[in-house]
């Protein structure tokens, strides 16, 4: 399932950049970021337990339907078309507003941010990629519940939890000031 992706080695990652004496309006753009991603470590967290549980049968369809139906993505989702649809057009309009956006600016601060800029990108091409890896397991355990179909799913679940919460944490940490700081926004 998880054959020819090229997974990034995070000690390979440029240094943050420290930057000092940010007021507190150059924060809120960080400040953003980290609330929008923050809703995506939820959604990621009760994807898994749900995964989780629905692989060892502790949870019946019905449940699932009930406990996902309370999220705020699957409402979301709800209004503009299919879940899995929606969440892969989501995630690629928010990497392609960074990558077209956001980042050739962020480069235009010097090479230390052009640096981060291009290994965010980077991290991009591989958080799409198990994000589609993703959606194929799961249309696949939909069509066929069987206990491979389960563990497929759950491995490319755990590779993409992974690196996206390491490629958030990062993200903010790279660049949320420096939105700020350089009025990226």
């Amino acid at each position: 399932m998880l054959l020819n992706i090229q997974f990034l080695d995070d000690a390979t990652r440029p240094p943050v950049q420290k930057l000092e004496g940010l007021t507190e309006a150059q924060r809120e753009p960080g400040n953003h970021l980290r609330m929008v991603h923050d809703h995506l470590r939820r959604n990621m967290e009760t994807l898994g337990k749900l995964i989780e549980r629905a692989s060892t049968g502790s949870v019946s369809s019905a449940e699932i339907v009930s406990e996902t139906s309370e999220l705020a993505m699957v409402a979301n989702y709800r209004r503009f078309g299919n879940l899995c649809g929606q969440h892969c057009q989501i995630v690629n309009t928010h990497h392609s507003i960074e990558d077209y956006a956001i980042f050739p600016e962020l480069a235009r601060q010097g090479e230390a941010f052009a640096k981060i800029a291009d290994r965010l990108r980077a991290e991009h091409v591989v958080v799409h990629e198990l994000l589609e890896r993703l959606v194929d397991a799961l249309n696949a355990l939909a069509g066929d519940p069987t206990p491979d179909r389960f563990e497929d799913t759950k491995t490319v679940y755990h590779a993409l939890e992974r690196v996206l919460l390491s490629h958030l944490g990062y993200e903010e940490d790279a660049m949320g000031d420096a939105l700020g700081y350089f009025d990226i926004m």
